[in-house]
């Protein structure tokens, strides 16, 4: 009885240490509630709504607590005896529209297709959406849907102007050629040459010339470089702190100075900083933050898609596109939202509340 006593003790704890540094791991059918997790953090992680997690668990809130077993999708009825029956799409709409806290990666897995296939069915050359968005979500999708998706809410050409013909305030959705299609004879190389871009990658808040006119601040990312004063952290320690550590090596489920992944290079340097932290994965911290349209030093910098469909990578920004993080391959290091990869993944600007 002693030795089944220690077998149980030992397997709760092992059970207890795989859910703490498996936190960013995707089961297939149940998911352990983690400190800072929500419902509907859960929904999009699994590809779900919240009414069906509720459905599906027989919960009457929207209240979840940590180490609670929520089930992410209903268990096959035995009474179904017609074993030809293929399980159909989570959805017969040929069409979604985006929603507040989408993704595109998230839309994707949702519709069981590929982001790359999402982007090409809708003529897509950034991964920004915004909520409003109608896309195509079948290859045989609706051709109702705007081919570029181009409903924010206010169509017309000024609308994100900031009171002069020669400027263009980059928001939520845009891209490149969308914006030049609001300004008749030009075109993205035009954009790109009037504002040295490198790249198509743009940023919220951003001013673009679109006459060919210097405008101030054109070229820049939309970020300052003065920290945010309105925080609950040291910003200037939290920048020390994630300096310090550079070269670190990566270690999955690592939140200390022997190796981090990117959500526990997070925990440590916040922590450091003053912030009142839990350790959770990249999900947890994402729904614990709030969409900024102008980054500023300490803010988070999400991406999407880089190992896995949804919200996948983190890091702190530091200014003019830099920001430092715990990648995989390199350990702790500064990189650029402009470089080629992680343009491509880049999802968003964010601060914690």
């Amino acid at each position: 009885m002693a030795n089944k006593k220690i077998i149980m003790s030992v397997t709760a704890s092992a059970a207890i240490a795989s859910a703490i540094f498996a936190a960013e791991e995707v089961e297939a059918a149940s998911h352990k509630v983690q400190s800072g997790d929500s419902l509907w953090g859960i929904a999009q992680q699994y590809g779900t709504s919240v009414s069906s997690l509720k459905s599906i668990n027989n919960l009457s809130s929207d209240l979840i607590f940590p180490n609670q077993v929520i089930e992410t999708e209903k268990k096959s009825s035995n009474s179904n005896t017609n074993n030809n029956n293929t399980t159909k799409p989570s959805t017969t709409k040929s069409t979604y529209k985006v929603k507040s806290g989408d993704t595109l990666s998230g839309i994707a897995s949702k519709h069981n297709i590929s982001l790359s296939d999402l982007m090409k069915w809708n003529n897509l050359d950034t991964t920004l959406i915004y909520p409003g968005n109608v896309f195509v979500v079948s290859k045989g999708g609706s051709s109702n849907a705007p081919a570029n998706n181009n409903n924010s809410g206010s169509s017309d050409k000024g609308s994100s102007s900031t009171g002069s013909s020669s400027v263009y305030v980059v928001k939520s959705g845009d891209t490149l050629s969308r914006i030049a299609s609001k300004y008749s004879g030009v075109s993205v190389s035009d954009l790109k040459k009037w504002n040295n871009l490198s790249s198509d990658l743009i940023l919220i808040g951003q001013k673009l010339s679109v006459n060919g006119k210097s405008s101030t601040g054109s070229n820049s990312s939309g970020a300052s470089e003065k920290p945010t004063a309105n925080v609950d952290y040291n910003v200037d320690k939290l920048i020390s702190v994630a300096k310090s550590v550079s070269g670190v090596p990566y270690k999955w489920g690592g939140s200390t100075t022997s190796g981090f992944d990117c959500s526990g290079f997070i925990y440590y340097a916040y922590k450091q900083a003053g912030k009142s932290i839990s350790r959770t994965s990249t999900d947890g911290y994402f729904n614990r933050s709030f969409y900024v349209n102008k980054p500023q030093v300490g803010d988070i910098v999400f991406f999407a898609g880089t190992y896995r469909a949804g919200i996948s990578h983190m890091g702190i920004y530091l200014g003019n596109g830099d920001f430092i993080h715990a990648g995989s391959s390199t350990g702790v290091t500064i990189s650029n939202v402009k470089d080629s990869y992680w343009s491509k993944h880049f999802d968003s600007y964010k601060r914690f509340y």
